[in-house]
């Protein structure tokens, strides 16, 4: 089991995280391409997709409840996104420590609701 504190600080990075990659997608569609309309559209369109992904499937209340690997390909999906869009604009070393800090606070939390589920199970 995972210990108490670790458990809601690895959450609260795991909301930071979130609105991060949300950020990056924005600011990586306001940077691509050569027009307006295009900037508008990608900086908004980009984070707005993203976040109707993960609210509709990956969130711990999504509506539609995937089984653990479809929920695990929304958030690599997303925040794999994420890391690319920072890897661009702000060179592939940000983008790889991005994308690692994501693989390691999911990897926990997966690990940990997995723990929580077999306990339930175990005791129904």
């Amino acid at each position: 089991m995972i210990p108490g504190p670790v458990r809601v600080a690895n959450e609260a990075l795991a909301f930071l995280l979130e609105l991060a990659a949300l950020g990056l997608l924005a600011w990586w569609g306001f940077t691509l391409g050569h027009s307006l309309p295009l900037h508008l559209l990608l900086g908004l369109g980009l984070p707005l997709l993203a976040a109707l992904l993960w609210g509709r499937y990956a969130a711990p209340k999504a509506p539609v409840r995937l089984p653990v690997p479809a929920v695990l390909a929304v958030k690599a999906l997303v925040f794999g996104s994420a890391a690319a869009a920072l890897g661009d604009r702000a060179g592939w070393g940000s983008g790889l420590g991005f994308a690692l800090l994501c693989l390691a606070n999911t990897a926990l939390a997966t690990r940990y609701r997995s723990t929580l589920a077999a306990a339930s199970a175990d005791q129904g």
